[in-house]
């Protein structure tokens, strides 16, 4: 059974910090891209940044700079660590597995998580 299980999401001011992290079981984890999607109220899936099979990280244009991605291959685990938080970045969070390629696309994906709410609020 595949699963992905976010943890970590919280509320928090602006230009404070969070990190999440993200288990994955069930599936051969370590053959695939792993990666961080965020969803706000009205707004389409937007990808957050990816890690691939490789290791190669790369994390999108709107948060380069305060987010940073990891992986941990021997755990199964994808962190994001949130630094200088914005409100723009209040959305769901989800965890994203078992993409050939690493891009941020969500259709791409075939594993999901639960989903974890990030508020950043004044």
């Amino acid at each position: 059974q595949v699963e992905l299980v976010e943890s970590g999401g919280g509320s928090v001011q602006i230009g404070g910090s969070l990190t999440l992290s993200c288990a994955a079981s069930g599936y051969a984890v370590n053959n695939y891209a792993m990666a961080w999607f965020r969803q706000a109220p009205g707004h389409e899936r937007e990808g957050v940044a990816v890690v691939s099979k490789y290791m190669i990280r790369t994390v999108s244009a709107s948060v380069a700079g305060r987010f940073t991605v990891s992986r941990d291959k021997s755990k199964n685990t994808l962190t994001l660590q949130m630094n200088n938080l914005k409100a723009e970045d209040s959305a769901i969070y989800y965890c994203a597995g078992g993409a050939d390629a690493a891009q941020l696309v969500p259709s791409r994906y075939p594993y999901w998580g639960q989903g974890t709410q990030v508020t950043v609020s004044s």
